[in-house]
């Protein structure tokens, strides 16, 4: 599906890494390369007619996000650069000033590092305790789980919406209902969910949202906070500088702008967040609706193949999202992946960013395919070929 926008297409490759980033359609490259080419000035500080256009195009780019995502107000979405960035500029920036000795931090051992490894340094500075929320026997979230998980000291729960390693798809609007009956907070990583399904944060409910836009097309170095607007207010900069401030004039007069542009402190990365804005524009074309259902039926297609093949192991056999983890049986993932790569295949090989996993799934590595509206069956019929002959494997690993 629209393969032919896709310039990296072009070369002899299988591209199966979209969980870790996904390609760019020439409409992005052509909008970046715009900026640099003709407009190329900074935003929000200059009073001539290309500076303005940055503003321009910059903001609109606010505007579009805020669409995409159901958000009420523009006010409700910062720039930052990427998930990571923004889940520590909500840990650090909000919670690090809002959580107390004792309370509660509800997570899963499933989590990507970047929202863990906040989590465990504002524990630490603010004595609150991290507690993980069991799974089912699919390794999935249910909201049962979270119910029995929850005391009277939880304060906040941080999920995936989906997974980056079993791709499990969370029930965030059930979620949130049930957790802000008992005044706690619901963030919501959205990096591997954001690209491929329709979301709406006014419907779930949601006060934080974190998503990257390299992930849906866009360049790297661009994600999005989105917080409720009130609880944006709250937010607390962690960087000062250029840009987010009124005037400085002794350290007790520091007069700081407001929301968002405070919290967008120096110069942005312009050509990402405006190369970001057409991704979305080429997403919205699409419709998310139909990237959905098309990596559902394409994901379908590959288990069917995989599990025709006995010496795989797939380790989320009833996953609805377009991540398939699995092994091969005596064989190293890194190996397999190595030997993937000599036929021009790309898949991600390791422990995914996700340590803590070994301690659920009990294996540490996986190779993990993780799909998008680019892909077809004709590339999952090459990669099955691929992996059907474990001694072929075995004899060109290296």
């Amino acid at each position: 599906m629209h393969r032919e926008d896709f310039p990296m297409l072009k070369q002899d490759i299988i591209y199966l890494d979209n969980g870790a980033t996904s390609l760019k359609p020439q409409s992005v490259i052509d909008k970046v390369v715009d900026y640099y080419e003709n407009y190329s000035a900074n935003a929000h500080r200059g009073d001539y007619d290309i500076s303005f256009k940055v503003d321009l195009e910059y903001e609109n780019v606010r505007d579009l996000v805020k669409d995409f995502i159901g958000a009420k107000m523009k006010e409700e979405i910062v720039f930052t650069s990427g998930t990571t960035d923004s889940i520590n500029l909500i840990v650090n920036g909000f919670f690090l000033n809002n959580l107390e000795r004792g309370d509660e931090i509800l997570l899963t051992k499933m989590e990507h590092a970047s929202n863990i490894m906040p989590w465990f340094r504002v524990a630490g500075e603010t004595g609150a305790i991290i507690k993980y929320i069991p799974l089912d026997d699919n390794n999935f979230v249910t909201l049962d789980n979270i119910k029995k998980s929850i005391t009277p000291n939880t304060k906040v729960i941080s999920l995936a919406e989906i997974t980056n390693v079993v791709g499990d798809i969370r029930p965030i609007k059930e979620i949130c209902e049930f957790a802000h009956e008992r005044d706690i907070f619901v963030v919501v990583d959205g990096a591997q969910s954001v690209p491929h399904k329709k979301i709406n944060v006014t419907d779930t409910d949601v006060d934080f949202l974190a998503f990257s836009a390299h992930k849906m097309l866009g360049p790297t170095g661009v994600g999005v906070l989105y917080a409720k607007y009130e609880l944006m207010q709250n937010i607390e900069p962690i960087n000062l500088g250029g840009g987010m401030n009124e005037s400085f004039d002794t350290p007790e007069k520091m007069v700081l702008k407001d929301v968002p542009t405070r919290l967008e402190a120096g110069t942005p990365n312009i050509a990402g967040v405006i190369g970001f804005g057409e991704a979305i524009k080429y997403l919205n074309k699409i419709g998310m609706d139909n990237i959905e259902k098309y990596e559902k039926n394409l994901r379908e297609y590959l288990i069917e193949k995989l599990v025709s093949i006995p010496h795989i192991d797939i380790l989320n056999l009833e996953s609805d999202s377009g991540i398939v983890a699995f092994n091969i049986e005596g064989i190293f993932s890194e190996d397999v992946a190595y030997y993937l790569n000599k036929y021009g295949v790309c898949v991600r090989a390791g422990n995914h960013c996700a340590k803590l996993t070994k301690d659920v799934l009990g294996v540490a590595n996986s190779l993990r395919v993780s799909l998008y509206f680019y892909n077809t069956e004709s590339e999952i019929d090459s990669l099955v070929d691929l992996l059907k002959d474990k001694d072929k494997i075995r004899n060109e690993m290296f």
